[in-house]
């Protein structure tokens, strides 16, 4: 949908809207906002948050901020901008409701530089001053999981039709898949009524597994459908009763979940994929680009790999990446390039999880290569056989990735100073918070053996 073309009183009286829900993805990625009647959404003004919503951690608290470098100490609001080219309707309201995603305002009209949305537009930017126009596509990986109310428990697979769990691996069984049909189904319903460009549904490795592949296109519209799509997920699967979980590794001896991300250039003019060079194959500025993931991912890991349990699914011989090496038609590198047609030219970026931020991680995969063509870098030799058989070269756990994240000034140049300043908070209160508990692993090992 084109913003440009939308108006929507009109939108919303073909739709005979009586409620909005307001929204803005915070820095997990979770929807945040206020739900008011449809008159007055236009009678009312802007809707206003405070900033602060933007340093709530995962588990509802906020970092310390002693110097005031977060946000405004004196917790102000922000204006809440529709962008009414991602209204759509709420498929499971019970009243005809409108969502609509927010961009985000100082009161003297100029952008909140820590909300994700405006962060992807800030990338898509400096793009746009070089007269690059960047092309991806997504692949999002989820578990549907049994109903699990005590924390302490560990999750398992969903009974499905045949009234059994899965017990096996079923990596691309369409049966398997078969097992949640009415969920699918209703899934399927719920993203064509938001107009979403799913490609194909998969069955991956784990048990109850599942991968789904959007249409390659714009970077922020992509983003806003990954946004929505979780959201519609859990929703559905709460209606048949059971789980859907974006955790990077939710069970210890399944794989984890990824959110594979295929990227390439095209030039805005002509459509021409600049990744690919007059013979066909891979053009200088690919290299480089490629070469800018290599050098930078290190740097953005807390934006690919946020959580705590997010490095668990980085394990050697696990379907995720170590290191960052790049081959063609590689899946053990953590940079594949797949065979196709020069038209098709591009790198899939295997190592952001599930549980990232989508508006974050495209523009954190953005700025690597961004800063590897401006740069003009060398990537290292392609990689033969198994990535696994090399050095881990990605932090191993979040308190290391976040020391690389606050050093990594090339990072606070593109992605913004502040933003770098309230993730690395954030999250390091989120790590501290995770090391006041006690594990079960803990009790069971070294409660009478140490």
């Amino acid at each position: 949908m084109s913003n440009d073309t939308i108006d929507l009183k009109e939108w919303f009286n073909e739709h005979r809207i009586t409620e909005v829900e307001c929204m803005v993805p915070d820095i997990t990625g979770i929807p945040r906002g206020k739900i008011m009647p449809a008159q007055k959404f236009f009678q009312g003004g802007a809707p206003r948050l405070p900033e602060a919503i933007f340093i709530q951690s995962v588990t509802g608290e906020y970092p310390e901020d002693p110097e005031d470098k977060l946000t405004d100490p004196a917790i102000i609001d922000i204006k809440l901008i529709p962008d009414a080219s991602t209204v759509r309707l709420v498929p499971w309201a019970h009243e005809p409701t409108a969502q609509i995603i927010h961009d985000c305002q100082y009161a003297n009209g100029t952008p909140v530089p820590i909300a994700p949305r405006q962060v992807l537009q800030r990338i898509l930017k400096l793009y746009d001053e070089k007269g690059w126009k960047p092309v991806l596509a997504p692949e999002l990986e989820f578990y549907l999981v049994a109903r699990n109310t005590d924390p302490d428990y560990p999750l398992v697979p969903p009974v499905g039709r045949s009234g059994r769990q899965e017990s096996g691996r079923q990596s691309y069984s369409i049966d398997a898949v078969n097992e949640f049909d009415p969920l699918f189904e209703e899934m399927y319903d719920f993203c064509d009524l938001q107009e979403m460009d799913l490609d194909t549904l998969i069955h991956e490795e784990g048990a109850a597994q599942v991968e789904i592949n959007f249409l390659h296109g714009d970077p922020l519209s992509l983003a806003d459908q990954v946004f929505l799509f979780k959201r519609t997920v859990r929703e559905v699967a709460l209606r048949h009763n059971i789980y859907a979980t974006f955790m990077a590794k939710p069970m210890g001896n399944e794989p984890g979940s990824a959110m594979h991300v295929h990227q390439s250039i095209v030039d805005p003019r002509t459509g021409k994929n600049l990744f690919a060079g007059e013979d066909g194959k891979a053009s200088r500025l690919f290299k480089s680009y490629l070469a800018g993931l290599q050098k930078y991912i290190p740097a953005v890991m807390p934006i690919f790999a946020p959580n705590v349990n997010s490095y668990r699914r980085l394990m050697r011989f696990s379907n995720a990446p170590i290191n960052l090496q790049w081959g063609y038609d590689n899946r053990t590198c953590g940079l594949r390039v797949p065979f196709g047609e020069p038209s098709a030219m591009r790198v899939e970026n295997r190592v952001p999880g599930a549980d990232a931020n989508p508006y974050l991680a495209f523009a954190a995969t953005l700025a690597c290569g961004y800063l590897g063509m401006v740069e003009g870098l060398e990537p290292t030799p392609e990689q033969h056989g198994s990535a696994y058989s090399g050095e881990y070269t990605l932090p191993r756990e979040l308190s290391h990735a976040l020391d690389l994240m606050a050093e990594s000034q090339p990072m606070r140049d593109v992605l913004g100073e502040k933003l770098v300043d309230v993730l690395v908070a954030v999250k390091r209160s989120e790590y501290d918070t995770y090391l006041r508990v006690i594990s079960s692993w803990e009790r069971e090992h070294l409660l009478l053996n140490v």
